[in-house]
């Protein structure tokens, strides 16, 4: 059975997706502060293991580094659960957003068969990778803090500016694959923009290689400033009552 694109099986994995996270949550809810971290620590690893599995069950790994959003949010995830750290936590406000839509926007992986491996490397792994950083906050395991704009922002453009050296360098390099095929790859789509609309719309405004995903910025600070809206009015009353 294929999982096809908004399908009756897509969509039913959607809801799936949605009413684990949620089960989650009422089962967490219960427990203690020490084995909520727990239960979601061994959970946070499910990332990474997929990106092991994806290097060595290929035959080319160098289309499958860990250079896309969902595998930097992978590999974070498990140092924001045993951690809590204030700037890792709030990162994954925006990196947890690959994982979603790589649940929604599955256009490479349609045709898999949902009894796979491969379903499932690619499926539960980015639930856990969108629904952790949710219950992280949910669970008064962690705290949005607007202060943290600043760093979400400049660290997102970092990782997406080593990215694109990493594929200037390798598609300059004139690697071949096992196929003896020249190879090209696009992590964090730096150096093609065509590969979702979102990103050729972004090319439309500047039409210049690497720069154009700097149309995102404004698009983060916005999305942000939305999420942390209740704490912009709390520290409005704080001064206000001081």
């Amino acid at each position: 059975m294929k999982w096809g694109f908004f399908g009756p099986v897509h969509i039913a994995s959607m809801i799936f997706a949605i009413a684990l996270v949620v089960g989650l949550y009422f089962l967490l809810k219960k427990l203690p502060k020490k084995a909520q971290i727990a239960i979601l620590g061994v959970l946070s690893f499910s990332g990474v293991f997929a990106i092991v599995y994806n290097l060595l069950a290929h035959d080319n790994p160098i289309y499958y580094l860990p250079l896309h959003l969902c595998s930097l949010n992978a590999m974070a995830l498990p140092f924001a659960v045993f951690t809590r750290r204030k700037t890792v936590c709030n990162l994954l406000l925006v990196w947890s957003l690959g994982a979603l839509i790589a649940l929604v926007l599955n256009f490479a992986m349609m045709n898999v068969d949902i009894y796979s491996d491969a379903f499932a490397v690619y499926y539960f792994p980015h639930i856990m990778e969108f629904g952790i950083p949710i219950l992280l906050f949910k669970l008064g395991l962690a705290k949005k803090d607007p202060k943290c704009i600043v760093s979400t922002v400049s660290i997102s453009m970092a990782a997406y500016t080593l990215a694109h050296f990493v594929n200037t360098f390798i598609n300059n390099g004139n690697f071949l694959d096992s196929d003896g095929d020249k190879v090209f790859i696009n992590y964090m789509f730096s150096v093609n923009s065509q590969e979702n609309a979102l990103t050729a719309f972004f090319y439309q405004i500047i039409p210049v290689e690497y720069w154009y995903m700097y149309m995102a910025v404004p698009v983060l600070v916005i999305y942000l400033s939305i999420l942390y809206i209740p704490q912009f009015i709390e520290a409005r009353k704080k001064k206000q009552t001081a």
